[in-house]
C-alpha cells in the first residue's frame, strides 16, 4: 500500500512483511550463538546472518526503485540524498538516509526480529533506539568507492559512543561487485579522523601509525542477498569499485543503545533533531525505541 505520510510517526510494523513473535522461545530462534557473539567481540565484527527471505528482498527491490526517483512525492523526507556520490565521474554510487519514512518495507525492517535481537545482543542486551538508515548502490561496471572510514567518526554530535551498524545486501555481495571489506580488529585503534566517505579510497591509510598500517589486512565480506554483517562503530571498512555485470545493492541500519544523547544543539539530520538539545537523550518521533527487555518477557 502506498501511503502520503511520513511513516516516522508510527513506531509499528505497518505491513505483513515481518511478523513480531509472541513468545520467548519464539524469539530465541533469532538469537546468536556465542561463537558468533565472541567473534564480534574478538574482531569487531559479525556476518552471514539470514535477515530476509526471498519475497521480502524483491519487496524491498520494488520500493527501492521506486526511492530512486527524484521525482517521488515524497522525496522532500530524505535526509539525505545523492544520485550519485562518487568524486570520480566514471562511476556511480548512489547514497541515501531517511528512506524508512517514505515506504512500508523499509519502515518495517527496523522492527525486523532477526535483526533487532541480534542487534540487542551485540549492544551488551541494552535496549535498542534508532539512529539512521542508509541506501548505497553500486551499478553494475561502474559503481563507485566507499572509502575506508569508521562510522563513529561521522556521529561524534551522539554519546557515549554505544552505536553498531548492520549492512544488508539485495543482491548477493561479492569482491567483484564492490562488497564491504573490513579490517579485523581495527575497532581497538581508537577513534580515527574521518576522509570524504566517496573520495580517495585509501585517504584514511595516511592517518594511521606505522603499527596500524602492518595490521592493515582487509578481509572481504562476500554475503548472499538478504544476509547481513553487523559491525562496531569503530571499525574500519569500505568497498571498492564494482566492475562486474552485477549490481550491488544495499540497505544499513544504524542503532545505538538506549540512552544514547544529543552532544550538539546543531542539527543532527535535516530536519530531526527537533525538541532534542545538547545533553539531552535521543529519543522521540525520528528515533524510535526498536527492541527492549519487555519484548521478550
Amino acid at each position: 500500500m502506498k501511503t502520503t505520510k511520513d511513516l516516522a510517526e508510527k513506531h509499528e510494523l505497518l505491513s505483513e512483511l515481518f511478523k513480531l513473535p509472541k513468545t520467548k522461545e519464539e524469539w530465541d530462534q533469532y538469537r546468536l550463538s556465542k561463537d558468533q557473539l565472541d567473534h564480534f567481540e574478538e574482531y569487531g565484527y559479525v556476518s552471514g546472518i539470514k535477515l530476509l527471505d526471498a519475497e521480502q528482498i524483491e519487496v524491498l527491490r520494488k520500493e527501492l526503485d521506486e526511492l530512486r526517483d527524484p521525482k517521488h512525492p515524497l522525496h522532500h523526507l530524505f535526509y539525505e540524498f545523492h544520485s550519485n556520490q562518487s568524486t570520480d565521474p566514471n562511476t556511480v554510487l548512489f547514497h541515501s538516509l531517511g528512506h524508512w519514512r517514505i515506504t512500508e518495507g523499509f519502515h518495517d525492517i527496523l522492527w525486523n526480529p532477526a535483526f533487532t535481537m541480534a542487534a540487542y545482543q551485540l549492544l551488551g542486551e541494552r535496549s535498542v533506539r534508532f539512529w539512521h538508515d542508509q541506501l548505497f548502490c553500486k551499478p553494475a561496471r561502474h559503481g563507485g568507492v566507499v572509502a575506508w572510514h569508521q562510522d563513529y567518526s561521522y556521529w561524534t554530535r551522539t554519546v557515549p559512543m554505544q552505536h553498531l551498524t548492520c549492512w544488508t545486501g539485495l543482491d548477493d555481495a561479492t569482491t567483484d561487485n564492490g562488497c564491504l571489506q573490513y579490517i579485523p580488529g581495527s575497532h581497538r585503534w581508537g577513534l580515527l579522523k574521518k576522509p570524504e566517505l566517496a573520495g580517495n579510497m585509501d585517504a584514511l591509510l595516511d592517518m594511521l601509525t606505522a603499527e596500524q598500517k602492518a595490521n592493515f589486512k582487509p578481509v572481504a565480506i562476500e554475503l548472499q542477498a538478504g544476509h547481513a554483517t553487523f559491525h562496531h562503530p569503530l571499525m574500519v571498512h569500505g568497498s571498492y569499485e564494482n566492475t562486474s555485470s552485477i549490481s550491488r545493492r544495499a540497505f544499513v541500519i544504524n542503532v545505538f543503545a538506549d540512552g544514547t544523547e544529543s552532544d550538539t544543539d546543531g542539527e543532527m539530520l535535516r530536519g530531526s533533531t527537533i525538541g532534542v538539545k545538547k545533553g539531552q537523550q535521543m529519543k522521540g518521533k525520528f528515533f524510535p525505541l526498536l527492541f527492549d527487555n519487555r519484548s521478550i518477557d
